[in-house]
């Protein structure tokens, strides 16, 4: 299967015109949301910004009803009411509200960790040192426990530095789940490229310095699952109108 990522959004809601593209294009069978809709800089005050995001994100989910989502750190902040860099006392229940809506409308297609064949998807990563700390409560050591094992841990259990939510493998040398077996692909973390190390594949190339300059390059990958090959998709915000149609 060919899976688009679409990576981390902050209040970018282009990004899910240009992904609507790619997929009435025919590039890809389905897609993978990484989330983080929430939050950007200096835009704590523009709650018409966060509503019309998540707004975009909840229709994106109606036209692509088999898209999956990983709960990215800045939209579960405000669930959980755990404040961060990015976070908006204003914006709370805006997002809270929104989310709540689209977790009506995707149902169990929202997680923290979704798998498609052979590639893991999450925010920011599976590492063996996480699965380790799980042992005396899984059935079994099979990945799909794993998964909904930890899909159903609590905020205490999932907002520490290792967990899947908030993970940074690319600061240094991190033993991942299984790597030989499964590839990972992640946001969280900015990065200027698309790259892929040690069989994770970082994809937040959206993400803004404090001036609003992005940091990466404009490009989502589409993987295919079974292989874990990807292709880059060039995305130009100028080329794609609310619709997703080119101009």
């Amino acid at each position: 299967m060919k899976v688009l990522v679409i990576p981390d959004i902050h209040l970018k809601p282009y990004i899910f015109d240009a992904a609507e593209k790619i997929l009435k294009d025919g590039k890809a069978d389905q897609a993978v949301c990484l989330m983080d809709i929430a939050d950007d800089w200096n835009k704590e005050y523009d709650i018409s910004l966060y509503a019309s995001t998540y707004d975009r994100a909840i229709d994106f989910a109606k036209r692509f009803p088999a898209t999956l989502w990983c709960y990215g750190n800045h939209d579960i902040s405000y669930v959980w009411n755990k404040l961060e860099t990015g976070y908006s006392p204003y914006a709370e229940k805006t997002v809270c509200t929104k989310i709540k809506e689209l977790e009506k409308q995707v149902g169990k297609n929202i997680a923290f960790i979704h798998k498609v064949d052979k590639v893991i998807f999450c925010h920011g990563g599976l590492s063996s040192y996480f699965v380790s700390t799980l042992h005396d409560r899984l059935p079994d050591l099979h990945i799909d426990s794993i998964i909904a094992t930890t899909n159903s841990l609590s905020k205490k259990e999932l907002w520490m530095d290792h967990s899947p939510l908030w993970l940074r493998p690319q600061y240094g040398e991190v033993a991942m789940f299984h790597s030989d077996e499964f590839k990972q692909v992640i946001g969280h973390t900015p990065v200027e490229k698309i790259y892929e190390k040690n069989g994770v594949i970082s994809t937040d190339v959206f993400s803004t310095y404090r001036d609003g300059t992005q940091i990466g390059e404009s490009a989502m990958i589409v993987i295919e699952t079974t292989t874990g090959e990807y292709e880059k998709i060039p995305v130009s915000k100028e080329e794609v109108n609310g619709n997703g149609k080119t101009i």
